[in-house]
């Protein structure tokens, strides 16, 4: 019986520094690295969307299918600035965007202003899941005087 509370203590005395050890520390999460875009200028943006694009393009900028294409993810959205401001400035009908056809009429929104544009077309190219450069007030005015 000695011998076995002998070993009965020899293996708690082992195994408390075991169980005195501390899991290591939980590293803290990531970070995200600060949106270059100013806030400001997604707030005018999203105001600009809300009031001029929402109603075809959806709260969640999928569109509807085959009638108003998706914001989310494509390649006109975040793909080249000036095809996608001309868009704008001179509308859209019937066309294909990644692989699907839509046949709904986007009218020009031509009387928005460059700062209007640039902010709607920035807010748009990072938001539903877009991550993609600023749209400037300046990009705009030069495709608008080349249209």
């Amino acid at each position: 019986m000695k011998n076995f509370l002998a070993g009965l203590a020899l293996c708690a005395a082992i195994a408390a520094p075991v169980a005195a050890q501390k899991k290591p520390a939980a590293k803290a999460p990531a970070k995200k690295a600060a949106s270059t875009i100013p806030a400001p200028l997604l707030a005018q943006g999203s105001s600009v969307y809300k009031q001029y694009c929402l109603t075809c393009h959806l709260a969640d900028g999928l569109g509807v299918d085959g009638m108003n294409p998706p914001l989310a993810k494509t390649d006109y959205v975040l793909g080249d600035k000036t095809r996608l401001t001309k868009v704008l400035l001179n509308g859209l009908q019937g066309v294909d965007i990644n692989g699907e056809q839509y046949r709904g009429v986007m009218p020009a929104q031509a009387t928005l202003t460059d700062a209007q544009i640039a902010a709607v077309l920035t807010y748009v190219r990072n938001s539903f899941g877009n991550k993609a450069s600023a749209v400037s007030a300046a990009e705009v005015k030069a495709v608008r005087a080349g249209k």
